[in-house]
């Protein structure tokens, strides 16, 4: 039996997540292996490191900082939420990354990106004899660079942005690892349907270079939605265990420490409420 625990992103959601993960680790909830798609793999690699609270506490801290997200710095670097600030500063000096912790702790981690060539989602399994910091770190930039608000990110001649276009959330990737006791958190709320981008013209003009990326972009919210039906069917035969918000979260891009905290608080409740349910369920034979 192989325990996984599964990532959705979605930008500033990700709090929600960070309240449940926060909840499970300071349960002692383990897990075999994580996987983690953009915010996913930003906030939930604190699991691995056994980083309680850092999530939440670095983005109330620098959430009203331009360093941090802005559209200055979109202007001026092409990225809304700095490279520099947030991918080195923070996790190096600001508010440290266990990089050490991350590593001795044997919990597989995977990042789910998207390949601008190909349009097809790309999961690195960190490797903790080959990966260093940086690398680690370039790896959640990528997963986390918004089409349209931050820059393409390259590793090893591959193009990547945002995870989410390629695969939202990874449980079919991680079942066929063989990981077969799953829990899913998701930052949308039962019934949530995804619907076709508004800017798909913008989106092509900017990516004329890279078709399969737009198409993949257009094709969204169909592999979106179908994924959520998956994790529905899946969850309502006791297959899995979904942690996901009561009600739409209702945060984007925010500045405010007050919205974080009410969507973290949320993600507690929600960890809190499923505690039983998760405990049992990883636990059974």
């Amino acid at each position: 039996m192989k325990k996984g625990l599964i990532m959705e992103g979605g930008a500033m959601r990700g709090i929600f997540t960070a309240g449940v993960t926060d909840v499970f680790m300071e349960k002692g909830i383990k897990f075999d292996g994580g996987v983690g798609t953009s915010a996913g793999a930003a906030f939930g690699c604190n699991y691995k490191s056994g980083q309680i609270g850092r999530a939440l506490r670095y983005n109330k801290e620098y959430c009203a900082d331009d360093r941090y997200v802005s559209t200055k710095e979109l202007l001026k670097t092409g990225n809304l939420y700095s490279e520099d600030f947030c991918y080195k500063d923070i996790p190096l000096v600001l508010d440290k990354f266990d990089f050490e912790a991350f590593n001795e702790n044997p919990m597989e981690f995977y990042i789910t990106c998207t390949n601008i060539e190909t349009g097809r989602a790309v999961h690195h399994k960190h490797d903790e004899k080959n990966d260093d910091l940086a690398t680690f770190l370039e790896w959640v930039r990528a997963s986390c660079a918004m089409p349209m608000l931050q820059q393409i990110v390259e590793i090893g001649g591959v193009k990547m942005l945002d995870g989410g276009v390629g695969d939202s959330v990874p449980l079919r990737f991680f079942e066929e690892l063989g990981y077969d006791r799953n829990v899913v958190i998701l930052t949308q709320p039962l019934g949530y349907k995804k619907k076709k981008i508004k800017y798909g013209l913008m989106a092509k003009a900017k990516y004329m270079k890279y078709p399969k990326l737009t198409k993949a972009m257009l094709d969204r919210h169909v592999r979106y939605n179908e994924t959520y039906d998956y994790i529905r069917e899946k969850e309502l035969k006791g297959e899995i265990v979904v942690v996901r918000p009561p009600e739409p979260l209702n945060i984007s891009v925010s500045h405010d420490k007050n919205e974080i905290q009410r969507v973290y608080d949320i993600g507690r409740r929600e960890g809190l409420k499923a505690l039983k349910r998760v405990t049992e369920f990883l636990e059974k034979e």
